[in-house]
């Protein structure tokens, strides 16, 4: 429950007597977000097991990026984000699109997940990171619940692309890879969260 709720209730009278504390909250959060940031790594990984091999370097109708320089582009940016946010985090290697494979990539991003994961749980929690770095660019952001919903943004819009580009390449993902990105259920079961969203600290 989340404060603005908690005082709804109050107003109307309701028991907000097992709301959570800042505490638990926080803690919550940390859990939450290590599993959603995972969860959204396992979509990408899907994407590229069951995508058409011919697909991952062939060239956009109308020009722009080819598939396998979209999936490079989000390991660097998470790159980015953990080298400004969390310098005292290993920072994984950038991967070169002209020498990357499939294989290369899923790999590659893997870990960079898992170090995005790992600043999420410091950012929300107590680890003593305070602010999130988009870019140089960027002016910082203090860490919070907006951190995580930007990275998501930013990985499913490149999925949505890589899911678009296939079929206009002429090599469409089967239905059951696309709506798999939607099953939840399945995806938290798959990184060890048997009853689902909501459930990240029974893992």
């Amino acid at each position: 429950m989340i404060w603005a709720e908690v005082e709804v209730h109050k107003a109307v009278g309701l028991d907000v007597g097992w709301a959570m504390r800042p505490r638990e909250l926080a803690a919550r959060l940390d859990r939450t977000a290590i599993h959603v940031f995972a969860a959204s790594d396992r979509m990408n990984q899907s994407l590229i097991e069951h995508l058409d091999p011919e697909a991952w370097k062939a060239k956009p109708p109308g020009g722009g990026r080819t598939i396998v320089a979209i999936f490079t582009h989000v390991h660097n940016i998470r790159c980015k984000w953990v080298r400004l946010t969390a310098p005292h985090l290993t920072v994984p290697m950038q991967l070169n699109r002209a020498r990357c494979t499939p294989e290369v990539a899923r790999l590659a991003l893997a870990e960079s997940a898992a170090r995005c994961s790992e600043m999420l749980g410091e950012a929300l929690g107590e680890g003593g990171i305070e602010t999130f770095r988009r870019d140089a660019w960027a002016s910082a952001w203090p860490v919070g619940v907006e951190m995580l919903c930007y990275m998501l943004a930013h990985e499913a819009h490149h999925r949505g692309q890589v899911c678009l580009l296939a079929h206009q390449l002429g090599f469409p993902l089967a239905h059951e890879v696309v709506d798999g990105i939607w099953n939840w259920e399945k995806i938290w079961r798959e990184g060890g969260v048997a009853r689902g969203p909501g459930h990240a600290g029974e893992s």
